[in-house]
């Protein structure tokens, strides 16, 4: 079994600690919101007033159409993390199993060896580093998301 060392699991650049940061972000955000449901037809969107006044753009840019939406989506995303993909596919095997065994199947050559391990390398340093900026963007939007139920609820804005 692999142990993790303390060194690597305190660095703030490792990514155990990109994804604990995630889960905990979504954890605390699941926790503040009480009633999900409230968040149905709430715009994903603040009103571009409040936008102009912090002179920022707004971290949740994306093709849901209300915070409940996007409030799913982060929770599954979470689950997915540490679940692991449930989905059944092609004879109940995970997505795990299928990806393990394709790579098995495929026949292995001194050549094609040495390309596949140059290759796996820069597959790795590329989905590492997509990893890290979808996690930190997700960390943000479950901050966002918890932050601004807090106003809602606080300003009672859900009353309209």
């Amino acid at each position: 079994m692999m142990q993790i060392h303390s060194d690597s699991a305190g660095n703030k650049h490792s990514l155990i600690n990109v994804m604990h940061r995630f889960i905990a972000a979504a954890n605390n955000m699941d926790e503040t919101i009480m009633v999900p449901s409230l968040l149905r037809d709430v715009p994903l969107e603040e009103r571009a007033a409040a936008n102009n006044n912090n002179n920022v753009e707004p971290p949740c840019t994306n093709k849901q159409r209300d915070m409940y939406e996007h409030y799913l989506l982060l929770k599954s995303i979470k689950n997915d993390m540490e679940w692991g993909l449930l989905k059944e596919m092609r004879g109940g095997a995970s997505f795990l199993e299928m990806a393990v065994k394709q790579e098995e199947q495929k026949p292995l050559t001194g050549d094609l060896l040495l390309d596949d391990n140059a290759d796996l390398e820069h597959q790795f340093h590329y989905h590492l580093r997509g990893l890290f900026g979808v996690l930190s963007k997700l960390t943000i939007q479950a901050d966002h998301l918890t932050n601004r139920y807090k106003r809602e609820i606080g300003g009672g804005n859900f009353m309209r």
